[in-house]
This record gives structure tokens, C-alpha cells and sequence, in this order.
């Protein structure tokens, strides 16, 4: 009988050290200061960077991990530290995921190394989906591409919305309507190169929290890109256009089914989230944990009415199923990134299970963490006030809690749940 075990082997634990070392001694100092400043920390990113951790190798490793536990002990480690610089440091990879996963070896191989630049010229990179009529209703974006075959270039025309990186990014990966008419299986990614004429940055957003994140709109006005920039090629794009267009014939002209898109992963920017989900899930078990683990030293020596105030059972308890849930949410990611790995289709969509359940329990243990410190909770003097504004992410974007319930219940129904 095959061997069980839940325990990380010594490589692993190695790795972990090594992240949880560079959290606590790089980001968390910096933590305070960023999140005032709400700029991105390129300091800090080129340290990333000049250790290996901002890096195409760093994130290759932990992604072929044999285990599937690579990508999110890292993200855990370093959310830990600051979840703004955090998703500064990780939010190139988000475009990277992008090219991964409906791009050709070329694409791969040419564009992700120019997403990260060098240590001594660090390089960030942006995926954009989201418009401002269309987040969750992915159907309702507007951004089009149109191919000129006179040159064999993609003209780009529309406005993405809450883009990590946008506009600053060297290299943006964008999702563009190709076939109206299709709905979301009509879409497709593209690569827009660096300096390319007509991209620009809209409104920078400032946000409730994850502020030394960099967070904008941007604008795409006939922006001609080469043909080789479409992710995966126009033959593949258009063998998959022809076969959406024969399945929309043989149902009746009906088009997409409204199960399909969030509820069964087809199109490009749900190909993308899809692979991510798990990741954001241990994002947020790291701002959790963090949250926690503040909660609970604070609890062992803030003393009221002559004893520590975890002698008393309304602070323990507490404790204790903030802990619990913490340690639930893990699992539940590591579950969904050990099926990835091993090829197991998300058959109770699983990874939006992990993303749900660890957004959820963010939001709540950093709330019960601000609680047990009280007023002190309430101040910038402590941690967790700006670990409570930084949760609130995590049910948001990439897919908001109640789509990860409407992934969930039409994966475990068969049914077009609207």
C-alpha cells in the first residue's frame, strides 16, 4: 500500500523557511509604510528579485512541485508578510498563469521572461479582464479584437477595470470578444508588448486595503498588435470558433448554455482564474494565519481584571475556532492544488471550493483578531486593522464568493443555476 502523509518533505519545509524568512525580515518591516503610501514597493520587488523569489524560476519550481504544494505554501508565506506587497510581488503571475495556459511554447517561452525582467531592471506584468460592466458576467464584455489580415495585425479597442499592474506593467495580457455572437466561448487572450501605441493607464484606484498593490483601468484605443500576440495562434482560435459555431447549430441556435462559462471552465480569462483559484485560496489562509497568530500573543499577555485575557473562554473559544478554520481552509487548498497536479478534474469544483472557503474565513478571523484586541485592534499602532481591510479582497476579486457558491452549485447540479 502507497504511502500517505500530509507532512511537507525536507525540501519543502526548506523552501518554506526561506519565504517565511524573507517575509518576516524584508516585507513586514515594510508592511506599515507602503500600505500609507498605497505606491507600489519596487524596493521591495527588486529584493524579491535579487534573492529568486521574484522570478520565472522561483515560480516554475514551486509549480511543478510533484506534490502541488509549491504554489501555495508560497503564496501562504508571503501573504503572511504583507498581503500588498505580497500581491505586488505575485500579481506578474497572474499574466504569467494567462500565458501558460492558452499560449504555445513559443509564447511561453518569448513574453513570461520579459514579464519579470532582471534583478537589477525588475518588470512587472498585467492580466486584464475585467471591464466595467463586466466582472462577474464575463458575456457582458465589451473589449473587441479584430484581425487585419492586410497585415496580419489584432486591432484592439475597450476599457479593462481593476488590472493589478495595469498601465505600469511591461507586458499586459488582455481578453477580447473575437465572435460576438458566441458569447464567452467567442473570446480570446492577447499579448500587448511593451511601448505598444494606444495602451494607456485610466484611473488608478484607491482602495480599501492590499494598497501597495497597484490597481487601474486601462484604456486600449486602436491598438494593432502583431498576429503572433494572439495566445495559442488564429489557427487553433479558429478551429475552436468553427466547432462553438457547429455545437450553437446542433442545439437550435440557442448559442452557450447558461451553465457553461463560470460553471465549466471554456474561455480564456476562466481558464486563467480557474488555475489561480487554489492560489488565491492560500492568499488569503496567510493573511488569515497572520491575523491569528497576532491575535493569540496578544491575548496570552494583555492582562484585564488580573489574568490574561485568554483565561477567559468568550477570547479562547474564539482562539480556537479561528485556528480550526485556518487549518480547514489549508486543506481544502491544498486538496484542490494536489488534484491540478495530478491531473483530477475539479468534478465538485474543488478549487472554488478552496477560494471560498479560505476568502470567507479571512474576512472572518481578521475581524474576530481586530475583536480580541479591542481598541488597540482599531489603530494603525497594530497589524490587524490593516490585515482586516486587506480580507476583504479575497471574496472579491477572482471571482466573488457568490460565484464560487454558482460554480459550486452548478457543478455539483448539472444545472444552468442563475
Amino acid at each position: 500500500m502507497a504511502e500517505f502523509t500530509m507532512e511537507l518533505n525536507d525540501d519543502q519545509k526548506q523552501v518554506r523557511d526561506w519565504i517565511h524568512g524573507f517575509a518576516a525580515d524584508v516585507i513586514r518591516p515594510a508592511a506599515a509604510e507602503w500600505d500609507e503610501r498605497e505606491e507600489t514597493p519596487w524596493p521591495v520587488i527588486q529584493e524579491a528579485a535579487k534573492v529568486g523569489i521574484y522570478s520565472l524560476d522561483f515560480y516554475a519550481q514551486q509549480f511543478f512541485d510533484p506534490t502541488g504544494l509549491g504554489i501555495p505554501m508560497a503564496m501562504e508565506e508571503l501573504f503572511w508578510g504583507d498581503a500588498g506587497i505580497a500581491l505586488s510581488i505575485v500579481g506578474t503571475g497572474l499574466a504569467a498563469i494567462g500565458v501558460v495556459a492558452n499560449g504555445t511554447e513559443e509564447q511561453i517561452g518569448t513574453w513570461i521572461p520579459q514579464m519579470y525582467g532582471t534583478p537589477d531592471d525588475v518588470k512587472v506584468a498585467a492580466f486584464c479582464s475585467s471591464e466595467p460592466d463586466a466582472g462577474s458576467d464575463v458575456g457582458a464584455m465589451r473589449t473587441r479584437a479584430v484581425y487585419d489580415q492586410a497585415t496580419d495585425e489584432w486591432v484592439l479597442d475597450g476599457t479593462k477595470t481593476w488590472a493589478t499592474n495595469g498601465g505600469i506593467a511591461n507586458v499586459h495580457i488582455v481578453v477580447a470578444v473575437v465572435d460576438p455572437e458566441l458569447g464567452t466561448k467567442g473570446h480570446a487572450s492577447f499579448i500587448v508588448p511593451p511601448n505598444t501605441p494606444g495602451l494607456s493607464q485610466g484611473q488608478k484606484f484607491k482602495k480599501h486595503g492590499i494598497r501597495a498593490s497597484h490597481t487601474a483601468e486601462v484604456v486600449l484605443e486602436d491598438v494593432r498588435i502583431p498576429g503572433s500576440c494572439l495566445l495559442g495562434g488564429k489557427e487553433k482560435l479558429d478551429e475552436r470558433l468553427a466547432r462553438a459555431h457547429e455545437r450553437a447549430k446542433a442545439g437550435g441556435g440557442q448559442g452557450v448554455p447558461p451553465a457553461e462559462g463560470w460553471g465549466s471552465v471554456k474561455n480564456a480569462a476562466m481558464a486563467t482564474f480557474e488555475a489561480s483559484r487554489p492560489a488565491v485560496g492560500a492568499m488569503a489562509v496567510g493573511t488569515a494565519r497572520a491575523a491569528y497568530e497576532v491575535a493569540l500573543d496578544y491575548a496570552k499577555t494583555r492582562t484585564q481584571f488580573g489574568r490574561p485575557i485568554i483565561d477567559n473562554q468568550g477570547v479562547a473559544f474564539q482562539l480556537a475556532d479561528m485556528r480550526t478554520s485556518i487549518d480547514a481552509a489549508r486543506l481544502l487548498v491544498w486538496r484542490a492544488s494536489w488534484m491540478a497536479v495530478a491531473g483530477k478534474p475539479f468534478t465538485s469544483a474543488e478549487g472554488s471550493m478552496s477560494k471560498l472557503f479560505a476568502s470567507e474565513t479571512a474576512k472572518k478571523v481578521t475581524a474576530q483578531a481586530l475583536q480580541i484586541l479591542g481598541g488597540n485592534g482599531f489603530t494603525r499602532e497594530y497589524p490587524v486593522e490593516r490585515m482586516h481591510r486587506d480580507s476583504a479582497i479575497y471574496t472579491i476579486f477572482e471571482g466573488t464568493s457568490e460565484i464560487q457558491r454558482l460554480v459550486i452549485a452548478r457543478t455539483l447540479s448539472g444545472m444552468p443555476i442563475r
